[in-house]
């Protein structure tokens, strides 16, 4: 039998509790962390919602890159990119807020 030593992704702590199945049928788990409590998966169904891509959308369209290239890049969809952008008020020009431009609306 081989057994997998499980962190949590965002404290790194070591004390994990298996937390149910997701709709998906995914193994979910809870961080039993004195200070930090948070439920997480492994393997998500959608590669969206993996931690990290919402960073990863913002750092390559801060570097130029349209939102096309970077939903082929992370091999989510264009209009995920856009959503992520629009949730996060970002315009690309490392300025808080959104310019109806970069969304191609009047």
């Amino acid at each position: 039998m081989v057994y997998e030593i499980i962190k949590c992704p965002y404290c790194r702590s070591k004390h994990i509790v298996r937390y149910g199945k997701s709709k998906s049928g995914k193994q979910k788990y809870k961080c039993c962390n004195e200070n930090f409590h948070k439920i997480f998966q492994l393997e998500y169904q959608y590669k969206a919602c993996e931690p990290g891509i919402e960073e990863k959308v913002i750092a390559m369209v801060t570097n130029g890159s349209g939102t096309r290239d970077t939903g082929r890049v992370l091999g989510i969809d264009k209009d995920t990119v856009t959503n992520i952008l629009k949730k996060q008020k970002f315009s690309g020009t490392g300025e808080q807020g959104i310019s109806r431009k970069t969304f191609g609306t009047n």
